[in-house]
């Protein structure tokens, strides 16, 4: 298997995660966001969307982070990184579509660029919009944690599932632009204990091969 990913991508994070979790090796294929690697070839050739990650297996080309969670979850299904039950399915992707598609999107590099190059907003404004998004839909993640009795120390009981590997890249994101986190101390409660376990450490960007470059 090859990843073609970059080390800040949030969304290549979530995939990292899901490989170490199962142990599984692959080939990792730096793709430079900001020097816009993904629009020119070769990696452009490989998706129309030029977004990473993107992960190859065989002769197989599979996009979008969750789906290739997904896929790795009914390849490699040891060890599940979601529940038995189908409530418990229903409530891990729901947590994980709540980052992966209503805060991520609004945040991503594509849109911020075009806040600035098309919209003319400043600096001040892309990351005032930028916390707030984030801000406003981890409260929302809070709540549902906080008030659950299915949330352990990891998003639901207590293994990594879906819901970790999604959470986790976010709230790095939100450090790095620092975002407001007081108001979530049940997300912070969980992200500080998945970073106890080796595959979310091993699969962090500082630790990524082109982290350094």
């Amino acid at each position: 298997m090859q990843l073609f990913n970059y080390f800040r991508s949030s969304a290549s994070f979530r995939v990292r995660i899901a490989l170490a979790l199962k142990g599984l090796a692959y080939d990792y294929v730096p793709v430079h966001l900001l020097k816009n690697e993904q629009l020119k070839p070769p990696f452009s050739e490989l998706t129309p969307t030029h977004l990473v990650p993107l992960m190859k297996d065989g002769e197989h080309t599979l996009v979008q982070s969750i789906a290739i969670v997904e896929y790795l979850e009914e390849t490699h299904p040891t060890p599940p990184l979601l529940p038995a039950d189908a409530l418990g399915r229903a409530r891990v992707r729901g947590l994980a579509f709540d980052v992966a598609c209503e805060i991520h999107p609004l945040n991503n590099l594509r849109v911020l660029r075009y806040l600035t190059r098309e919209l003319g907003a400043d600096e001040a404004a892309k990351e005032a919009w930028y916390r707030h998004w984030v801000e406003e839909g981890l409260a929302a993640i809070e709540a549902q944690l906080a008030g659950s009795p299915a949330t352990g120390r990891c998003c639901h009981g207590d293994t990594p599932t879906l819901a970790d590997i999604v959470l986790v890249p976010q709230i790095f994101n939100a450090r790095r632009m620092s975002c407001r986190l007081d108001h979530v101390p049940t997300v912070l409660r969980i992200v500080d204990h998945c970073m106890t376990l080796d595959a979310f450490v091993n699969a962090q960007p500082s630790a990524c091969p082109d982290a350094a470059a």
